[in-house]
């Protein structure tokens, strides 16, 4: 037997249902809502106003049949005339008979309702002659005509005998009791959901580095514990991050000491023809260590202390650009004038920095450019005519000490790719138009 696979839900139904915890929440309270108002209307106006209708129906065409069978049973024209002037009084219906007409075969004006069914119904079983009825014309009144034997009799029966005004507010207070509760419910759903995007603004915030300190509990009590444990998540990754720092720091201070001294031995030795190579590379060896020990605790402290703020990207960039042609190397810059983005600029020129040192070390040639990516994001390029990057490597440079060729220590990508991600972006590396390799920079706005 061949098992029948789901059918994926079609995307117009996936677009009529909204996509905020808002909305589905007040879709959620919507529709039973609904449902419930619908059934309480079709119970009433199935069954109660029903037999209401039928019942008024059968009093006013049975008044209709009385007058009907007395005036067949009076052939005087003066009788006749205290008939009707009878039954006015009495059943209050206002009649009158016109002599020699016929009645139109025009078919009867009604009104959306059970009560013209209803009376057509007991008119024809109570009268058995022809008859038309007229729900339109008159606002106050239902006109009746009946095709007697000697004319046609018209009748004016009040509305107010034919359905009860309780109709009308009865659908009033469905409608507006189901309009207040789902404003009530609306308010109360908008309160909670708040809490929950603050809590998730935070988060968002805290992941690209913008400390904005606890948030304070709110909402319900999920929501509350919710904040709760992001604050004691903060305060632990703060902590540890505090904590590696002064590790670090005094492992480079305890690393240094030794490399200090042997930095001055090696300054101190006599100079000598046949050791001076010697020394001059373990003076390198010394200040390589060096370099490597720094740049592995700017990596580990991650510039995590820096606050965000409202940086001209263009600026920065401009000062990158000069001092990399300090550095001999040739630079490109376009960037539009105004571009301000929210970042921690130390950290970022740190990133920009390493990248464009890592281009110039293998090309000749660097251009720098920043565009914006739509309404939140801006993108930044580096380009060289280097001999590039194979594509199943592209990946693996980013790990620490997996580049570190040309005089690098191997941690210049690691720690570029971990600021940018600390800014909830984004780095790749591509393919130049100049010949070289692209790193792309995505940063949020």
């Amino acid at each position: 037997m061949i098992a029948r696979r789901a059918r994926p839900e079609p995307a117009s139904r996936r677009r009529m249902v909204p996509r905020s915890l808002l909305g589905r929440s007040l879709l959620i309270i919507l529709v039973p809502l609904v449902l419930l108002e619908a059934v309480a209307l079709q119970i009433f106006y199935g069954s109660h106003l029903g037999v209401v209708s039928r019942r008024f129906a059968a009093a006013v065409a049975g008044e209709v049949a009385a007058t009907v069978e007395l005036l067949r049973r009076t052939p005087d024209a003066r009788e006749r005339d205290w008939v009707l002037g009878f039954a006015a009084d009495k059943f209050g219906m206002a009649m009158r008979l016109e002599p020699g007409t016929r009645l139109e075969t025009l078919r009867s004006r009604k009104m959306a309702g059970p009560m013209d069914e209803d009376l057509a119904a007991a008119l024809s079983e109570k009268i058995r002659l022809p008859f038309r009825m007229d729900w339109a014309s008159d606002p106050q009144s239902v006109l009746i005509e009946v095709q007697l034997p000697e004319g046609v009799l018209d009748i004016e029966a009040p509305r107010k005998r034919l359905y009860t005004g309780t109709l009308y507010l009865f659908v009033i207070w469905l409608a507006g009791s189901a309009a207040l509760l789902f404003l009530i419910a609306a308010l109360f759903m908008r309160n909670q959901v708040r809490a929950i995007r603050r809590l998730a603004v935070a988060a968002e915030a805290f992941g690209m580095g913008r400390d904005r300190g606890p948030i304070k509990p709110e909402g319900a009590l999920e929501v509350r514990q919710a904040a709760a444990a992001f604050n004691r998540m903060q305060e632990r990754i703060r902590r540890f991050l505090a904590q590696r720092t002064e590790m670090l720091a005094g492992v480079s201070h305890d690393l240094r000491t030794p490399l200090t001294r042997l930095r001055l031995a090696l300054a101190m030795l006599p100079v000598r023809d046949d050791i001076a190579p010697e020394v001059a590379e373990m003076t390198t060896d010394v200040e390589e260590m060096d370099r490597m020990i720094g740049g592995y605790l700017a990596f580990a402290r991650g510039e995590g202390t820096e606050q965000a703020s409202d940086v001209d990207l263009g600026a920065l960039m401009e000062e990158v650009a000069l001092a990399a042609r300090r550095s001999g190397a040739i630079v490109d810059l376009s960037a539009p004038p105004g571009l301000t983005v929210k970042l921690r600029p130390g950290a970022i020129r740190r990133a920009l920095t390493n990248i464009v040192d890592n281009a110039r070390r293998h090309a000749s040639r660097v251009a720098l450019a920043a565009t914006p990516a739509g309404e939140r994001a801006v993108e930044v390029t580096i380009d060289d005519d280097g001999p590039g990057i194979a594509p199943e490597r592209r990946e693996s440079v980013f790990r620490p000490f997996e580049s570190g060729a040309a005089g690098g220590t191997g941690l210049g990508l690691t720690i570029a790719r971990d600021i940018v991600r600390a800014h909830g972006g984004e780095i790749m590396l591509e393919d130049s138009p100049l010949g070289g390799l692209r790193a792309r920079l995505r940063l949020p706005i």
